[in-house]
């Protein structure tokens, strides 16, 4: 019995910190008013022209972030709701 509270103990910490972990922390793209921004629908426009295919996108702080893939590779990529400007990539 120790045993097994031992394994869930150790599973929910190694859960805990794995979803830690996997939050990228990229969220300043902008100080613009929401009521300013640009529709997302123009962030994801311009993934498509860089060759991305798109699969979703959301609001991640003050970031579009849109969901590619590009050469069968996975990336998320951050635009900034101000200008459209990619700000930061990453690849998964």
């Amino acid at each position: 019995m120790k045993v097994i509270r031992v394994v869930a103990i150790a599973l929910t910490i190694g859960i805990g910190t794995s979803s830690a972990a996997m939050a990228d922390g990229f969220k300043d793209c902008t100080k613009l008013d929401k009521a300013s921004w640009k529709p997302a629908s123009d962030a994801e426009a311009k993934a498509k022209a860089a060759g991305y295919e798109v699969r979703r996108s959301k609001i991640e702080g003050s970031c579009y972030e849109v969901y590619g893939v590009k050469e069968g590779k996975l990336y998320e990529l951050f635009y900034s709701p101000e200008d459209l400007s990619l700000k930061h990539t990453i690849a998964k």
